[in-house]
């Protein structure tokens, strides 16, 4: 792991139980990081960023191990977060190209829906989520 992504990945789970602000931070910091393993093609490293449920979901509605699953979701690029919501241990992070769904797990913030987009009073619908 890259000292930077290393380090980010430690400050996110250093913050993830702190203030309403840091724990909306370590979100968008999760989020972002999911996004960026994405769009360099590193879906091993995305998969490692999904919540355990999500990933089996993923691994047995594909019949694929999770990197050859994610790789085949077609998810958009995603860029720029754009707000962040969290609610105790639960966070919204909206981007451009994209909403993820987290929660707080041990290790920090994991995604538990990726993919999302919303649809008008009814709940958002997501290529990638858990059972």
């Amino acid at each position: 792991m890259r000292p930077v992504m290393a380090l980010a990945v430690a400050v996110a789970a250093l913050a993830g139980c702190g203030a309403p602000a840091a724990r909306q931070d370590a979100a968008a910091l999760a989020g972002t990081a999911f996004e960026t393993a994405l769009a360099a093609g590193d879906h091993a490293r995305a998969c490692s960023l999904l919540a355990p449920a999500t990933r089996a979901q993923l691994e047995q509605d594909t019949q694929q191990a999770c990197s050859a699953a994610l790789a085949g979701q077609d998810l958009s690029a995603a860029r720029g977060v754009r707000r962040v919501e969290a609610y105790g241990r639960q966070a919204q992070v909206r981007m451009a190209g994209d909403t993820l769904f987290l929660s707080m797990f041990s290790g920090g913030w994991k995604i538990v829906a990726a993919g999302c987009t919303p649809r008008p009073d009814r709940p958002y619908d997501c290529r990638v989520k858990g059972a």
